[in-house]
């Protein structure tokens, strides 16, 4: 009986080409699995949608860099649904859906947490993009879905150029939720601060900005990442919002960034496929998998 499975997505599993991004995945992947074989666990590794794997075979299943279920949202679903009656999940799956969808950014804003003004465009909605934008003050606002990852769909506009966008934007709500937020202008200044939390405790934290003319922040598009020394208010902030969440996660991931006012926000919580910058911390696997074994004892 394998204890623990480490999930990833195909394109990670025994890759052919070898990438410094593929490699960081393997790396990350790889430095968890040992960690927790040292604590004494039985750990196998594969990609959620492998049709082979027998999944009431594992305890519990992790999810780890499966990084292409936001672009497969119907299968992957499903496939939760399945995996969820055969064994148990890391999250659990109630986080999990609860997470999928930035609506819970709502919930949190409801328990006193802090966002960037926000405004939700629900699925079939027929008001037009400028409609949307009138009721609000802002000069700048990110459109982007409310289930996405990578910065899908992701746009910064300005207020003048609303018409070069409308047809993409009544596209887009034609199939799914979307969501427009005021632009935090320091989120190119000071960037945003990622917040490891495992257990509920505190591991490290890295700052992430975007290149130059961009303002995301994810490698993907050119960011950079390096270790942040947060203050203890900071870290108290991270940790109180884990708290704030039911059940207690294993793992999160609370990004935070700074609003117009220069007042910390939650920018959002990833609690289903963060990446945690193992290789920032030379502890940060282990507390990871103390975490995980804690949980699962």
């Amino acid at each position: 009986m394998i204890d623990v499975t480490i999930l990833t997505d195909k394109r990670y599993h025994n890759p052919t080409t070898l990438t410094p991004y593929i490699q960081n995945v393997l790396d990350e992947d790889n430095a968890l699995l040992i960690a927790l074989e040292e604590r004494g666990a039985n750990v196998y590794r594969t990609y959620w949608d492998n049709p082979n794997f027998d999944w009431s075979s594992t305890k519990y299943i992790l999810f780890r860099t499966t990084w292409d279920y936001f672009d497969r949202f119907d299968e992957f679903s499903k496939w939760l649904e399945k995996v969820n009656k055969l064994t148990t999940l890391i999250n659990p799956k109630s986080l999990i859906y609860w997470n999928i969808d930035k609506h819970y950014l709502l919930d949190l804003e409801k328990q006193g947490v802090r966002i960037p003004p926000t405004e939700f465009i629900e699925q079939g909605d027929h008001r037009s993009l400028t409609e949307v934008i009138t009721t609000t003050k802002w000069d700048d606002f990110i459109l982007k879905p409310t289930v996405s990852g990578a910065a899908r769909h992701t746009y910064k506009i300005n207020r003048n150029d609303i018409l070069k966008f409308e047809t993409r934007f009544s596209e887009l709500v034609a199939k799914e939720s979307m969501m427009v937020q005021e632009y935090q202008k320091q989120i190119t200044t000071k960037g945003e601060v990622a917040f490891m939390v495992f257990g509920g405790k505190f591991s490290h934290a890295v700052l992430k900005k975007a290149k130059s003319g961009d303002f995301r922040v994810q490698d993907d598009f050119g960011g950079t990442v390096e270790v942040y020394h947060p203050t203890e208010e900071e870290i108290q902030f991270a940790e109180e919002i884990v708290s704030k969440l039911k059940p207690m996660p294993v793992y999160a991931r609370v990004d935070v960034i700074w609003n117009n006012d220069d007042l910390i926000c939650i920018g959002e919580v990833e609690l289903i496929e963060p990446e945690l910058w193992f290789r920032m911390d030379s502890f940060a696997a282990e507390k990871c998998a103390k975490a995980i074994i804690d949980y699962i004892n």
